[in-house]
């Protein structure tokens, strides 16, 4: 950042009392243009030591770090308007128990910070995210105040060895993994690969969970399908660089593992808003509709926020229609409807399906035949797992609305003209009769999630993809 810029944004805690609050539009947004984040080497391998980090508040902390840099060194207090670190506040109002959840998980969240490359880093230290956080309200506007550990402030906010972080690209990823593993790839990149650590090193860095009794009962075969090949598959769909995990073997286990990163071969997804403050809206709508801010945020990386938002409408309409019956669990009803609202939300995403693929040149007709199998594959996959969720949700109904639902299938398919063996069977041994399951499903999946409820987001056949480790085998 160039020097003429600092000390131009806010003001510390004396002279605050001096002159008005500025308006938010004089604070600079992370990522319009061309301004990057310099995160120091030593705080991209945090390693958690008391409560888990999440993927809001990581990304919350690097905006919050993002406008301490604005600011400058000389500040020992950075101050900021609430509304240009994160949105979807009632800023009218006092409920700002989200925001401070995780304020205070920044200050009492112990980590120890150092360099994914043993001895690259100037020093071992332990502390919180933050030394300390206010928030507080002056002339109709919230602030948010904080600061850093005094043994920490000068590598943070003038660091000697960094990575230059693209907000705009980080605000696109949705799990801790993928935010923490891209901005460890993005210092290496040209370097070409991160350094070999033991694989459960990796296990509190990529997770942002403390080592724990079960973390340490975690088998390389479960860390390796369920956090680095997600993590993995979605930094190669979304960002800039390719990742591709490298495995070192101990004699038949997996000892140590490290990435090779190169530059994207194509251009990577274009971005379709630039880049906002942290938006918390949807967590906080989602907790109004009975849905915990732990699960909302987790559906909410899961799915991305457009499903999130289209799943809390139709989860808002339920409740309000008790049909079939009043519902007694949103959070499960709410992660039924997920597969459905983000197929919907794949239209606008047809970019995204193409580095799905993630196959060979196109050009060529062989890769084409390839891209078209595996897609295949994997679309056969994902609707297999479709139809379990939706049988799971239709028989966790009560028999009498699983009768109430077969009724509604009854007058569907006579409607529709079906062939009378159908129709007896679903009266007489219903729905779960071979000839009549399948009807069943694309009539209750058509009804709880639209006409789009078989076809999957470009997103969803990527983690299948994932799963099945055919991700960047012929890219």
């Amino acid at each position: 950042m160039a020097s003429n810029k600092r000390g131009t944004h806010a003001t510390g805690p004396t002279s605050a009392a001096h002159e008005a609050p500025r308006p938010a539009s004089t604070f600079p947004i992370p990522g319009n243009g061309t301004k990057l984040l310099r995160k120091a080497v030593n705080t991209l391998a945090i390693i958690p030591k008391s409560t888990r980090i999440t993927t809001l508040g990581r990304k919350t902390y690097n905006v919050l770090l993002y406008q301490a840099q604005e600011q400058g060194l000389e500040r020992e207090v950075f101050r900021a308007p609430l509304e240009s670190i994160i949105s979807g506040l009632d800023f009218d109002s006092n409920d700002y128990a989200l925001i401070k959840k995780h304020l205070r998980a920044m200050v009492s969240t112990t980590v120890e910070w150092q360099s994914p490359t043993t001895g690259e880093g100037s020093a071992w230290h332990v502390s919180g995210l933050l030394a300390h956080a206010t928030l507080s309200k002056q002339g109709g506007q919230v602030w948010v105040e904080w600061s850093y550990a005094v043994n920490l402030k000068q590598e943070l906010l003038e660091p000697t060895v960094f990575a230059r972080l693209r907000l705009e690209v980080i605000s696109q990823l949705r799990s801790h993994a993928a935010v923490a593993l891209y901005e460890i790839c993005t210092r290496y990149k040209d370097i070409g690969q991160t350094a070999r650590q033991e694989w459960r090193w990796w296990v509190p860095v990529l997770s942002g969970n403390p080592v724990s009794e079960k973390s340490a009962r975690l088998e390389y075969r479960i860390f390796k399908r369920d956090t680095l090949k997600p993590a993995v598959a979605e930094i190669n769909a979304i960002t800039d660089i390719e990742v591709e995990l490298v495995e070192h073997k101990q004699g038949r286990a997996v000892g140590e593992i490290q990435f090779r990163i190169r530059p994207k071969r194509q251009a990577s997804l274009p971005m379709s808003t630039p880049p906002q403050p942290v938006d918390l809206a949807l967590i906080t709508r989602a907790q109004r509709l009975g849905v915990g801010d732990d699960a909302a945020e987790a559906i909410a990386q899961d799915y991305g926020d457009e499903a999130f938002r289209a799943g809390l409408d139709s989860l808002e309409r339920r409740l309000a229609s008790n049909y079939p019956e009043p519902l007694r669990d949103p959070v499960r009803y709410l992660r039924a409807l997920m597969p459905g609202e983000a197929a919907r939300a794949s239209k606008r995403n047809e970019d995204a399906a193409a580095l799905a693929a993630a196959t060979a040149d196109a050009a060529s007709p062989a890769s084409r035949e390839m891209q078209d199998k595996r897609r295949a594959r994997w679309l056969a996959e994902w609707t297999r797992r479709q139809h379990e969720r939706l049988s799971g949700a239709i028989e966790a109904m009560s028999p009498q609305a699983q009768k109430e639902l077969e009724a509604s299938l009854l007058i569907t398919l006579q409607a529709r003209g079906a062939h009378p063996s159908i129709l007896k069977r679903l009266t007489t041994s219903g729905w779960q009769h071979p000839m009549v399951r399948q009807e069943m499903l694309r009539h209750y999946g058509a009804a709880t999630h639209g006409d789009r409820w078989d076809q999957p987001s470009a997103e969803q056949l990527l983690a299948i993809a994932a799963e099945l480790g055919e991700v960047g085998d012929a890219g």
